[in-house]
């Protein structure tokens, strides 16, 4: 499996290499320099297919080889162990729950694949790796979750001070051993531009074995797109066109269903949905992208000026503005209209929704709207339980706290302050 930079196509690297770099040099991001086409006998099978044979035969096209189909199979055995239910919400309106996982948030299917995929190729290596990941809220807890006691591996995960949620910080910062939690004075954007700073920082990377379990490595991604595909199994049936809504901040989610699309599966339309924070939205608007200062709202994983994985989805359709709002239709709303939906869905159809998966659905909803009759999947981010002060308020009820959850309430959050400066986080790294 080779691929290449997004700024140079010529610069080629092995799947092992772009694991573990996880950054180019000339600071684009890796993609498959080929994109396979799934069998049309498996796609229309799908519902023959356990979640593992699916995630097996994703992998097995994309890998190519690359990987002993036994070695493969040992990977995805030992991180897809939960499942990812459809559920019917209203007619054609489905919500896809991805928060089964360890750390209750759809990151867990990535990070607990990219554990076992670094594991393997760390096998029969004397060398040690640290990984850098920046956070906004979930990523952080299911990426310590993941790698956490694995060995050769230390993590090291900056979240923004003050911006996640009491039960998201303390995922990152209790468990200690190879995880270790800075506490940035600043924003996610300070946070993700630390890190990416560090893997071109030549002096780092020289004393270090560097990667990164952010979305932008694309380790991330791969898992991603298998439950896709889960979902268009479980649909009662395909005699309307199938459209998918993710709730957005870096977009990897979203990249992932595309490269999935790429690859066979039948999506009529993606829905970008943000909150405020709505620098992609209003690029499928205009055509033109003005990243900008993230602003902090109460779906907080969401909170990205930047997203670093535009670069990707553009590299997808060629950066054409035309073909990328044919295939994408963006929407952004504000906490009062997600607090609303929250509230409404609650007491309409007795179901709890994160703050992200109600900006999901809201979005579903306006879609539903504004163009045609669809099966509309909406991707649920994560547990209502992780954002409980929000929820409640919401809902004016109780929520059901998870056992994981509760547990870790009561544990002692270890973290260290550090500001937004590189000199002084590249320092940190250095003295440890």
């Amino acid at each position: 499996m080779q691929l290449y930079s997004t700024n140079n196509k010529n610069n080629l690297v092995d799947i092992k290499e772009a694991v573990f770099k996880s950054l180019p040099a000339d600071k684009g991001l890796y993609m498959p320099s080929h994109i396979p086409t799934l069998s049309t006998s498996f796609l229309k099978d799908l519902k023959q297919y356990s979640f593992q044979d699916i995630a097996f035969e994703v992998c097995k096209a994309l890998f190519h080889s690359r990987i002993p189909e036994h070695d493969l199979k040992d990977i995805v055995e030992k991180s897809i162990t939960f499942p990812a239910p459809l559920i019917e919400l209203e007619e054609h309106q489905f919500i896809l729950e991805l928060f089964h996982g360890p750390s209750l948030a759809f990151k867990d299917f990535g990070a607990r694949f990219m554990a076992q995929l670094m594991s393997y190729f760390l096998k029969n290596e004397d060398k040690k790796l640290t990984i850098l990941v920046a956070t906004s809220g979930d990523t952080g807890g299911a990426v310590a979750s993941g790698f956490y006691e694995t060995e050769g591996i230390e993590v090291v995960i900056l979240y923004p001070s003050g911006k996640v949620s009491d039960l998201q910080e303390k995922q990152l910062t209790t468990l200690g051993k190879n995880i270790t939690a800075l506490e940035v004075n600043g924003t996610f954007d300070d946070c993700q531009a630390l890190v990416k700073q560090a893997f071109l920082d030549k002096d780092l990377n020289e004393k270090y074995n560097l990667s990164s379990a952010n979305s932008i490595n694309i380790a991330r991604l791969i898992p991603q797109s298998f439950y896709y595909l889960e979902a268009y199994k479980q649909l009662p049936n395909h005699e309307l066109p199938t459209v998918f809504c993710i709730p957005s901040g870096n977009f990897g989610n979203l990249t992932a269903g595309l490269l999935v699309q790429r690859m066979g599966l039948t999506v009529e339309k993606f829905i970008a949905a943000t909150n405020i924070n709505d620098v992609v939205p209003n690029y499928l608007n205009s055509g033109e992208f003005h990243p900008r200062p993230s602003e902090r709202t109460i779906s907080n994983a969401m909170d990205v000026g930047n997203p670093s994985n535009f670069v990707r989805m553009l590299d997808l359709y060629g950066s054409t503005w035309n073909i990328v709002k044919d295939h994408i239709v963006g929407y952004s709303f504000d906490d009062a209209t997600t607090r609303k939906t929250i509230k409404e869905v609650y007491e309409q159809k007795s179901y709890v929704l994160c703050p992200h998966t109600a900006v999901g659905y809201h979005a579903a909803k306006r879609f539903q709207k504004d163009y045609f009759r669809a099966n509309i999947i909406t991707l649920a981010t994560a547990h209502p339980s992780k954002f409980v002060d929000v929820v409640e308020e919401a809902i004016q009820d109780k929520v059901v706290i998870s056992e994981r959850l509760a547990r870790l309430a009561e544990r002692e959050k270890v973290s260290i302050e550090m500001d937004i400066t590189f000199d002084n986080f590249k320092a940190w790294l250095t003295e440890r």
